[in-house]
This record gives C-alpha cells, structure tokens and sequence, in this order.
C-alpha cells in the first residue's frame, strides 16, 4: 500500500504525541507541548525538579521534549568540569539573529541551562553533577538561579550565596584535588552584565554554527534551532565563526582568538567588568592582534615583569602568560571560574608567544 507524504506524517504526529518527552524530530516544536513549566511569576523555583527541565532521573540529565542540548564550538574552561548545556523556549517564540559575534536575542520566557558534573570522581570513580546554573528570561529582563546538587544526586536546590566544596577527579590519567567554587550572585554579576544589563555569554552564532549529534542525527545546530522553530530563518549563507581552540589541525592565531573570545571577552568588552583595560578579547576584536595586548605596555605591575602583555618571543616577559600560569588569586587570569591552570591553555600561549617575531 502506498502511504502518502500526508499519512506519513500523521504517523509521525502520533508517534511524538506518544513519545513527546524524548521526540527530538526537526517537526515544529509549536505542534506539541512541552511538559516544562515556566510561570514567570513564581521563578527561580525551589527545586529543579520543579522546572520539568528533564525526564525520568534526574541526574541523567536526559532533556524533556521541548530542552534542546547544545555546545558551543570552543568552551569556557572551569577547573576541569564537563558541562551539558540546554535552551528552553515557550511556544511559538523564537529567537533573534543580530550579527555573528552577538548573543541571540532570546524571547521572554527562554531559559538556558547549564549543568556542571565531574567524572572520574575518586575514590569510588563515578560521575558527580555539583551545580546546575540556569538563566531565565523576565519580562523585566534575566534572572540568575543556581542549583546545588545533593550528595544522593536526586535533586538540587537554589542556592545563590555561594559556596565551595572539595573534588578530587581524574583527568588525563592525573589525579588532581581542587576546592570547586559554586560562585554566588554577586560572581554570576560579574561575568553576565554587560552594561549594567544581566546578559547571557555563549550563544552566540559564531559559537553555535557547528555540528552537534542529536538523538535524531547529527546537524549544523544554528539549522536545528531554525527547524525546530527556536530561531528566525533569516541567518547569513556564511558566519565567521570560531574554532575548537583545543583542535591542533586549526590555524595558530584562530586557536588563540577562539580561546580569548570564550574565556576572556565576556570581561574584556565595551561594557564588561574589564572594560577599563586596553584589551578587547572578543573574536571579531582579535583580528588586530594589539587587542590581545602584544606588544602593549600592561596596565598592572608584576615584580619581575617589565615587559608588555604579551611580548613577541618572550613568555618570560608577557604578563597574559604570567596571569594565565598562577593560581595566585592576585594575579591569575580569569580571576573567577578557575582555581587551578588550565594547562592547554598555557601551552596554547607559549607556543603562540613563542611564534611571534614582531609588533603588529
């Protein structure tokens, strides 16, 4: 019997209506209903549970129908903690493309979320989630919610003093100790407000226009966003975009700038906390290379330092080299996020420095 385009995809309806929680087909997501419930009125919720942001266990971090899983293409490093993130958006709403270099305008009722975990977790070798950080879009603008996980895994709770607590992982065969900081919302602040206005940080095309495999298939996910109806069709045939600073086969300088625009540039920006430094990290910033600060006189003084922020040939002599190499919380770079030196990172920079023969 032949089934016509129209049967098909009457089959397909039925079939997500009855499997709606775990149905990530590219169908307009305006067809069927989320199970998560967003009331702008009674946000940030107690619990996480309370969002429906996930199915089944929680702790398996598995998206409801509705949470679409993304990654941007060179992520912020944080004391070595993996991290799963998601976008969430009321029916019918999409968000806004503004440049290559801008974060998506989102709609009011967004949420992003992201969700910090370890594996390797000594001594019994298993994985740990220790906070879930979610931003949510009000009428009035975003809000922060922070959620500490229990030590069963169950559940996790708001939570936006702050905190610390001890881990000790395994990465890259090394055993490493480190008091993990959940920041407080004054720490949330400095990093998310960009001209007084609290604003997301890494949705922005140039992060996202790559592949990422989902339940239904890997794809380009700036096209899932416009298919699955979470974005407006109206991008550019081509984005600058960042690369994989972690990825060796790509250019030199492009590693470097990609670094900058994940881990500095939210800071370093007209508007950002660092605004009143003579340094601009965001990627399509870096294209002069004065903007990384090389061959430029430093702002700060470090006994033993009396050459520039980054001196060509000279790591020695660079001051971003210094910054990014201590765990002095005086002087490392970023000062929020990290406790302990990302050590590719400090050998991105050297080897960077190190090819650098000239001032720009």
């Amino acid at each position: 019997m032949k089934i016509t385009k129209k049967i098909a995809s009457l089959i397909l309806y039925s079939f997500c209506m009855l499997f709606f929680y775990s149905c990530n087909s590219d169908e307009n997501y305006t067809s069927i209903e989320s199970p998560v419930v967003m009331d702008l009125t009674q946000v940030p919720y107690i619990k996480l549970s309370d969002y429906k942001f996930f199915e089944g266990d929680i702790k398996s971090q598995k998206p409801s129908y509705g949470v679409l899983p993304y990654k941007p293409e060179s992520e912020l490093f944080t004391d070595y903690a993996q991290k799963k993130r998601f976008v969430w958006m009321p029916n019918g709403e999409k968000a806004t493309y503004v440049n290559d270099h801008s974060i998506l305008k989102l709609p009011i009722g967004a949420a992003l979320i992201k969700s910090f975990y370890y594996n390797n977790v000594q001594p019994s070798n298993t994985t740990r989630i220790v906070e879930t950080r979610i931003m949510i879009r009000k009428n009035d603008g975003w809000i922060y919610a922070n959620y500490v996980w229990n030590t069963e895994q169950t559940e996790a709770f708001l939570d936006l003093q702050g905190s610390t607590t001890p881990i000790t992982f395994v990465e890259n065969s090394v055993q490493k100790t480190i008091d993990y900081v959940i920041p407080n919302e004054m720490q949330c602040a400095g990093c998310h407000t960009i001209s007084g206005s609290k604003k997301p940080i890494g949705i922005k095309p140039q992060n996202l226009n790559f592949n990422y495999a989902f339940t239904d298939g890997t794809k380009n996910q700036l096209k899932k966003w416009v298919n699955f109806g979470y974005l407006e069709n109206n991008l550019p045939s081509n984005i600058i975009s960042v690369v994989n600073y972690k990825d060796t086969s790509k250019p030199l300088e492009l590693r470097v700038r990609s670094y900058f625009d994940s881990n500095c540039a939210h800071c370093h920006q007209d508007g950002g906390y660092a605004n009143f430094f003579n340094l601009k990290f965001a990627f399509n910033e870096t294209v002069d290379q004065t903007k990384m600060g090389v061959c430029v006189s430093p702002n700060h003084i470090v006994p033993g330092i009396e050459g520039r922020i980054i001196k060509p040939g000279n790591i020695n002599q660079s001051l971003l080299y210094y910054r990014i190499n201590t765990n002095d919380p005086y002087y490392r770079m970023p000062f929020l996020g990290r406790t302990i030196v990302q050590e590719e990172a400090v050998q991105l920079m050297e080897q960077w420095i190190n090819s650098l023969t000239d001032c720009p």
